[in-house]
Parts: C-alpha cells; structure tokens; sequence
C-alpha cells in the first residue's frame, strides 16, 4: 500500500479506537507508519481524511446490510424484504464497537467539526440511494434523484434514528419486526378510506 491507502487505514483504527475528537494528526501517524506531511498531501486535512475513514467503514456495512443473501430472497418492496433489511442493519448496531457510535459524535459535535460534518453530509445523500435498491430491488445506478431525495432519505432518517436509541439505550431499542408492525400500520392507516 502507498502512503494514501496506508493513512486512511490509520484513521479507520483510530476513527474506532478514539472517535473523532479525540483522534490526532500523530495518532492517525502512528498508526498508519507514515508522516504529518503525507495527511495534507493526500487529504487536504485530518479532519478530511477522518470523514473519508469513516465514509469507508459504513461503505464497508454494505455486505452485512444484506445478510448471507437471504434479505435478497424476499419480494423487493414487501414488508418482509424491509424487515429482513432491518434485522441485518440492527445486527450492525448491536456489534461490539459498532461504528455507529461515530455518527452520534458527528450529529452531537456538528459544529466543532464542520469539515467531516459536511463531507458527511454530502455522502448522506448516496448513502440513501444505496437503501433505495436493496429494499425495492434494482440497481444502484438507476436510481433518480428524486427518489434518493425522498425514499432514500426517508430510509436514512429511519437509519439515523435507530442509531440514536441503539446508541443511547440499547435495550429499548426498536427490533426489526418492532418497525415493521409500525410500517404495517402506517400503511394501513394510509389506505382506510
């Protein structure tokens, strides 16, 4: 690995180790064996590379987001495909050292650190066009604007508050199937004439 790819690997260990705040320039050196040099020649910023560090790892709960295929094996945009979907996302947040916790320290230390509040900020956006075809099926790339600006985001909403009850009390936390009979009923209060 070149010193780019040696240094965001850096910041993922210290992203999960120390957060955000408290991860240095000579922390993220360190670990990744390089030099403070190489973080603004590549990144920019520390603050940068850490927004990309963390872009990376919930890139990376891609996988775990769809299971071992079975979430595939419901009907897209049925209520069992949302819930499967759901269960294998929850399972991330109920992981030893979920990353999830990194996310309730941006939205609770926003201000302190704009350069990653805004680098996330802009990935938010992709990050809902990425639910889009895992729960209604499709691909990724066929998904419009429009529909990433509304159930994209409506799913990153879902997403956002689920890490903040299971960042804040895991216990009381919604389950999968907790929010689908709460979807089931949304639908079915819509649909009454």
């Amino acid at each position: 690995m070149g010193h780019r790819e040696d240094l965001l690997e850096g910041a993922k260990r210290c992203l999960l180790e120390k957060g955000f705040a408290r991860t240095t320039a000579r922390d993220i050196v360190k670990a990744s064996g390089t030099n403070l040099a190489s973080i603004g020649y590549h990144y920019g910023s520390k603050d940068a590379l850490l927004a990309q560090a963390y872009v990376s790892l919930v890139e990376g709960m891609g996988d775990a987001f769809e299971g071992d295929g079975a979430a595939t094996s419901a009907e897209p945009g049925s209520l069992e495909r949302f819930q499967e979907v759901w269960s294998n996302v929850i399972g991330t947040m109920r992981a030893p050292g979920s990353i999830w916790h990194l996310s309730m320290e941006i939205v609770v230390m926003g201000d302190q650190l704009p350069e990653v509040r805004d680098h996330l900020a802009r990935a938010q956006r992709e990050a809902g066009r990425g639910f889009v075809p895992m729960l209604m099926g499709g691909r990724e790339e066929d998904v419009s604007d429009e529909t990433t600006d509304t159930l994209g985001m409506f799913y990153v909403t879902l997403m956002t508050g689920l890490i903040a009850q299971w960042t804040f009390d895991p216990k009381t936390a919604p389950t999968a199937e907790q929010l689908t009979e709460g979807l089931r009923q949304v639908i079915a209060g819509a649909t009454r004439s």
